[in-house]
């Protein structure tokens, strides 16, 4: 064959060949996933990577979605402020996602919120619990239960589990989640007769609390609430302990992560906190996640980051068989009415608010481990 007729034919299968690839790649429905998988709050993008990874890994394992496959771009905010509208800003423009999962954080949520209802991408977050997450938009949504809730259930723990009335709150001023569940929290024990002792405030990534607990020893309180995230509370619990403040030491979703147990050590022993699921409670659903997830990761006891994550990108899936498509409009209104679905974390069924009406659960920390205490129905 002469060279140039060789060079024809070579060049004109290489072309065909990548307008192949190329089609092959684009027949992938992307779905967008943001979390901070390194940094301060690695642990809870880690941990809601693998339940999202997991569903999504299981859905193309039985054909995927529309009869296409999903190809998940994830994307890490590095638990850095201003991080998150940047990936997701990318993922819209650039991968072209139809939706996006994301973020753990409230506040990482919310710059992410503007953004997508802007571009009318639906975003489902795992379990940002402040409510100013799902009123940015009739796009966001997301399969937790939110801080109004989350804060009567721990009001009420405090005065009827722990029979305390006089209590001290450790704020972090710089968390929209923190200042959210501190506020419905102090409202609700309040109204139920409680006293709000003492306030203390803190930032995210302070590692000195002696002043604000020597404040708080000295206010003769009965329990001290902190609805910050692990990193913070570990640290107020070991130096509560040091400082000789022997009372109970409660908290929110934030605490859930082994690094809780492993920065606090033995200081965390008889503390408590609310949570979305235990693994202990083995409905089929959690049974079959632990078994699956186990399998997958070669980790025994997934917590309710991942246990969300999970729930989050089925609760996506099973709209977009419910849409019949991936178009912006009706993929949001299959969200929206979402009724009943049944995963690991409860029953979801999606409100006018876009969120999620379920059950919240209040683990112990006991030798070492996260034990189930009680179960609080809304």
């Amino acid at each position: 064959m002469p060279l140039s007729r060789r060079n024809f034919v070579v060049s004109t299968l290489t072309s065909a060949l990548l307008l192949a690839g190329c089609a092959q790649k684009q027949d992938n429905l992307k779905i967008g996933e943001f979390a901070s998988l390194t940094g301060k709050e690695a642990a809870f993008g880690q941990s809601s990577h693998k339940g999202t990874q997991l569903a999504i890994e299981e859905a193309n394992a039985t054909g995927g979605v529309l009869g296409k496959k999903i190809e998940l771009v994830t994307e890490d905010n590095q638990s850095k402020a201003g991080e998150s509208a940047t990936v997701v800003k990318k993922m819209i423009s650039r991968d072209k996602v139809v939706a996006i999962l994301g973020e753990v954080a409230s506040s990482r949520s919310l710059e992410a919120a503007p953004i997508c209802q802007a571009a009318k991408i639906p975003q489902i977050s795992p379990s940002s619990t402040n409510p100013a997450v799902t009123e940015t938009g009739d796009y966001i949504f997301r399969v937790c239960f939110i801080d109004p809730f989350q804060g009567v259930v721990m009001a009420k723990f405090a005065k009827n589990t722990l029979k305390v009335r006089k209590v001290a709150v450790l704020t972090s001023v710089s968390s929209a989640y923190s200042v959210g569940l501190a506020k419905y929290f102090k409202e609700r024990f309040a109204a139920d007769g409680g006293t709000i002792a003492i306030e203390q405030k803190y930032s995210e990534g302070d590692k000195d609390f002696k002043a604000q607990l020597t404040a708080v020893k000295a206010a003769g309180i009965e329990g001290i609430f902190v609805p910050g995230y692990y990193t913070e509370a570990a640290l107020i619990c070991k130096q509560a302990k040091d400082l000789g403040l022997q009372v109970p030491v409660f908290g929110g979703d934030g605490w859930e992560a082994p690094q809780l147990i492993e920065i606090g050590g033995a200081a965390m022993e008889g503390t408590y906190f609310s949570t979305h699921y235990s693994a202990e409670n083995k409905t089929p659903a959690i049974t079959a996640f632990l078994e699956k997830f186990k399998q997958r990761f070669n980790q025994e006891t997934p917590d309710a980051m991942a246990a969300l994550g999970y729930d989050s990108a089925l609760v996506l899936i099973d709209a977009i068989k419910r849409a019949g498509t991936t178009e912006s409009a009706k993929l949001r209104e299959a969200i929206a009415t979402t009724k009943g679905y049944t995963g690991v974390t409860g029953t979801t069924t999606l409100d006018a608010q876009r969120n999620a009406n379920k059950a919240a659960v209040v683990v112990a920390v006991k030798g070492g481990k996260f034990t189930f205490v009680e179960a609080v129905a809304p």
